[in-house]
């Protein structure tokens, strides 16, 4: 898959995500993308201007939600590491 190749890097997350499988690195322009399709599990730090992910999804609707916002994102800024925890 084409998307994969383009997914963020693990080793440039910013730290206030949470532990889990999704993270946003240091690629993020802070478009509100993420935010607009997951907003339970993504915020913006506003002072230094990027999202983070507040919160690992919880059910299918979330996880449905987050995968739409790194599909969406439009500097491959989210990735998704497979983690559980």
């Amino acid at each position: 898959m084409l998307l994969s190749f383009f997914m963020a890097e693990i080793k440039n997350k910013f730290p206030e995500n949470v532990a889990g499988k999704y993270y946003v690195d240091r690629e993020c322009i802070s478009c509100d993308a993420c935010y607009m399709a997951a907003p339970q599990n993504f915020a913006m730090n506003e002072d230094d201007g990027h999202a983070y992910v507040k919160k690992q999804p919880e059910g299918s609707v979330e996880e449905d939600q987050c995968r739409d916002a790194m599909e969406g994102c439009p500097v491959f800024a989210i990735g998704n590491d497979g983690a559980t925890k």
